[in-house]
């Protein structure tokens, strides 16, 4: 159970005492703050008969204990433990007895001050000996001092213990409470962007016929909000950091194409995003001037680790023409553009003559989803230069028409079945057959003025047998889109990307296969996602298990799944905003909607969104009609 309020984490198992064992612990900028925090009432611990999330940054304990002799089956007192990762818990015993109680409580406390790698790789070292320190404890070393202080303080600190002692008087009926608060000296008080009011994602709800939508979209919003982190350079601008517990930092592919689908919660995510990498952008003369840095990433067992860096270059011209068309500011536009034009630029530059884009090792592979979003990058670039006034708009498209032509005769490998897109080309030129879900990329084209998404590297016959391809069985899990077919050599249903569920993805091929009208398929793998998310809690990871949905069955968690995630919350948010089909075309005053004409779940309505820099709000019937219920003022409803 992993409570998130970044810089604060606060991870728990079920059982509510922080035992020192594992990844237990309160952290701080990833530094265990606290390891141990073990509470006892009359010399006994609770029994713990519930755990819950009550936030993203919150969870809830509730435990029972006897503590009156031969009082019979029922207990007496009712402990609530309140744990929260800006490093607070409160805990209060309530008595249910006849007659007064006295409880004496003690919590055992102690750390080791690791950080958070060291112990996912089993080195953490011992805890530390404490000292008493104002109202509690306090441990050091040469990595920073930590403290523990109570309220109300305790009647008795004992160092060499790690013990703090209180002794209470509770009435038939009544309560009394004591409040941990722990502390990383030299930081101040864990400020959580997404609970300010500065904080730049809407707070939209939906409802609907369907519980889950509701569930689902509150729960990633709230996990997105969780995740918001300020650049330290700048703190007005603010992304969102990868995913708890393992990956806390900021990842350039993965921030920018979680902002691309929150859009519908704003832009000011987007602009924040795109100012802080604008920052780390590559400007000196060279072949890498443009990029936007990231590192390796693995992908999977048929191709050696990609460049996220190439990915994020991509991506960043694409978010910045897409915000534009939900609303960025004409003025945020135009600061952000010149960091845009080297993107396209060196996109330009490192195709040369060539069709493809190529991995920026020597003998690296032409891989399938980089030429998607070099494809889409171009189109969507020449748009938005076409919009500013700014050049090369047209080489660009001449580009993306040649790619088009090329990519539907080399990437496409012709069999009994009607064939697959290859998910790369090889030094030598030759197709990767493999089928995989990153294949996905080409169906996510992008959207232009007036509603329209860019044209596609596939011609109309092959994006349907790639339809096909997605809803059939060796992808679609029943859970969602599996990273490499069940059929496939090198197939595991928990490698990261050779058989795993990759939420990302998911939400991806569920909203480019509605796109291009195939619905069926879209639904089917939306279903599944929607079910993984109900057992999930409806926070869902960044990948669980891709094996095969039966009666009875739950989606099996990855062991070395962030969760919450970035990517995993937006999609949660894209899925949902898919149902209703929203493509709005802010600078012309036009917001059209394409919703599922078979309204799958029902009735949905969605509230608190924002188009053109205004709340929005839609609601789509059984019968599959939408209808706007809020927008800005003078912005029509498109054909």
């Amino acid at each position: 159970m992993i409570c998130v309020a970044l810089p604060g984490l606060a991870i728990s198992t079920e059982q509510g005492q922080l035992t020192g064992h594992g990844l237990e612990g309160f952290y701080r900028a990833g530094r265990r703050v606290l390891s141990r925090c073990r509470l006892r009432v009359a010399g006994r611990e609770p029994l713990v008969v519930q755990a819950r999330m009550t936030l993203a940054d919150s969870a809830r304990f509730v435990g029972t204990l006897r503590v009156t002799p031969h009082g019979g089956p029922d207990p007496d007192v009712i402990v609530e433990r309140i744990r929260s990762a800006d490093g607070t818990e409160r805990i209060t015993l309530r008595s249910t007895a006849a007659r007064p109680l006295r409880l004496p409580v003690e919590v055992a406390l102690g750390t080791d001050l690791a950080d958070l790698g060291a112990i996912a790789a089993g080195a953490a070292g011992p805890e530390l000996p404490a000292s008493v320190y104002d109202s509690g404890l306090r441990w050091s070393c040469a990595a920073g001092t930590s403290s523990v202080s109570a309220d109300p303080p305790p009647a008795d600190a004992i160092a060499s213990a790690g013990l703090l002692r209180w002794g209470f008087d509770v009435p038939p009926g009544g309560s009394v409470c004591v409040e941990l608060r722990i502390r990383l000296d030299g930081a101040g008080p864990v400020r959580a962007v997404g609970r300010a009011a500065t904080s730049p994602l809407a707070p939209a709800h939906a409802t609907g016929d369907d519980p889950r939508v509701r569930a689902l979209l509150a729960t990633s919003v709230q996990d997105l909000q969780a995740l918001l982190v300020r650049d330290p350079e700048r703190p007005a601008d603010t992304h969102l950091a990868a995913g708890a517990p393992w990956r806390c930092g900021l990842a350039p592919a993965e921030a920018l194409a979680a902002a691309r689908m929150t859009l519908p919660l704003g832009t000011r995510l987007a602009a924040g995003t795109l100012r802080t990498l604008a920052r780390t952008q590559v400007t000196l003369p060279g072949p890498r001037c443009g990029m936007i840095p990231g590192p390796r990433r693995d992908a999977g067992v048929h191709l050696p680790p990609a460049c996220t860096g190439t990915e994020a270059t991509l991506l960043f011209p694409v978010l910045l023409a897409e915000a534009r068309r939900w609303g960025l500011p004409d003025s945020e536009t135009e600061e952000l553009l010149p960091a845009a034009e080297r993107c396209l630029t060196w996109l330009r530059t490192s195709v040369g003559d060539g069709p493809y884009l190529r991995d920026p090792l020597p003998n690296g592979p032409v891989r399938c989803d980089t030429q998607a979003h070099a494809h889409r990058a171009a189109l969507l670039g020449a748009d938005l230069l076409d919009a500013c006034g700014g050049p090369g708009h047209g080489g660009l498209r001449e580009w993306a028409r040649t790619a088009r032509a090329v990519f539907r005769r080399d990437f496409w490998i012709d069999d009994r079945a009607g064939g697959r897109p290859a998910a790369a080309l090889g030094p030598d030129g030759r197709p990767l057959p493999h089928l995989c879900a990153t294949t996905v990329h080409i169906l996510d084209t992008g959207l232009l003025g007036g509603g329209v998404h860019a044209p596609g590297l596939l011609d109309k016959v092959q994006t349907e047998q790639l339809a096909r391809l997605l809803g059939s069985p060796a992808m679609d899990s029943g859970w969602g889109l599996r990273g490499l077919g069940a059929k496939e050599a090198g197939h595991n249903p928990f490698g990261h990307r050779s058989g795993a569920v990759r939420v990302y993805e998911t939400a991806i091929a569920v909203a480019g296969l509605a796109a291009t009208g195939f619905e069926k398929e879209s639904v089917a793998l939306l279903r599944g996602v929607l079910a993984a998310a109900d057992a999930f809690g409806h926070r869902l990871p960044e990948m669980y298990a891709g094996e095969q949905r039966g009666d009875g069955s739950a989606p099996l968690p990855h062991p070395a799944a962030c969760r919450p995630a970035a990517t995993a919350a937006a999609a949660g948010v894209l899925l949902l905003t898919t149902l209703v089909g929203v493509r709005p075309d802010a600078p012309a005053g036009t917001v059209t909607l394409r919703p599922l004409p078979s309204a799958p779940l029902g009735e949905v309505g969605l509230t608190g969104l924002r188009v053109a820099g205004a709340p929005f709000s839609v609601r789509v019937s059984r019968l599959g009609l939408a209808m706007v219920e809020e927008a800005a003022e003078g912005l029509q409803l498109g054909v």
